[in-house]
C-alpha cells in the first residue's frame, strides 16, 4: 500500500530518466569495452563479442545494483526519482539485482524475436523502439502505474522530494567584521 505522501513520478518523466540513464550508460559501455579489450588483447570488434557482452552484462548488474542499493543513479539523481521497495524503504542490494535482471523486460523480448525473424538491424531497431512504446505503456495498467518489472521486483519509483532549504536570518548570516 503507497503512503499519501508518497508521490509517483509520470511515465514521460521516469522515460525521461530513462533516456538520461542510456546516455549515461554509453560512457559505462565505453569503458568498460576498453578494459575488456585491453585485458584481453582483442584486436578485432567480432573476437571475443559474446565474452564481451557477458563482460558489459555484468557491468552493467554491478553499476544498477550498485546504486539501487543507495536509492538512486546519477540520472534517477537528476530527475528527483528513488528506487524503494513495496513499503516505501530502501531496497537490498538481492532486490536491486532482482530488478535489474527483471529490467531486461525493455530489451530481451524484441531481440529474441529480431534474432528469431532473423531481421535486419534497422528492422530490430524499429521493433525494439515499438517494444519500448508498449512497455512504458502497460505501466497505466498497473494500480500505481508502476512498470511491470518493478512490481515482480517488489520495488517502486517515487518522487524525492527534498525539503525547502530554510531560509536564512539575518542572524543566521555570518558577518564579516572588518580588522581594527
Amino acid at each position: 500500500m503507497i503512503a499519501k505522501d508518497i508521490q509517483i513520478p509520470s511515465i514521460p518523466r521516469r522515460m525521461a530518466c530513462w533516456m538520461y540513464e542510456g546516455m549515461l550508460m554509453f560512457g559505462v559501455v565505453f569503458i568498460a569495452g576498453y578494459l575488456f579489450s585491453t585485458l584481453s588483447q582483442t584486436r578485432n570488434a567480432l573476437d571475443n563479442r559474446h565474452g564481451l557482452q557477458a563482460f558489459v552484462f555484468v557491468v552493467f548488474a554491478v553499476y544498477f545494483v550498485w546504486f539501487w542499493a543507495k536509492g538512486q543513479t546519477l540520472a534517477m539523481k537528476t530527475w528527483h526519482i528513488r528506487v524503494v521497495d513495496v513499503n516505501g524503504q530502501p531496497i537490498t542490494q538481492q532486490r536491486a539485482l532482482l530488478r535489474y535482471v527483471l529490467s531486461w523486460m525493455w530489451f530481451l523480448p524484441p531481440l529474441a524475436a529480431s534474432w528469431m525473424l532473423e531481421l535486419s538491424a534497422a528492422k530490430g531497431a524499429v521493433l525494439t523502439m515499438g517494444w519500448v512504446a508498449i512497455w512504458a505503456i502497460l505501466a497505466r495498467f498497473h494500480p500505481q502505474q508502476q512498470f511491470w518489472h518493478d512490481a515482480w521486483a517488489g520495488t517502486r519509483l517515487i518522487t524525492l522530494i527534498t525539503p525547502p532549504k530554510a531560509k536564512r536570518t539575518a542572524s543566521a548570516k555570518a558577518t564579516v567584521s572588518s580588522p581594527s
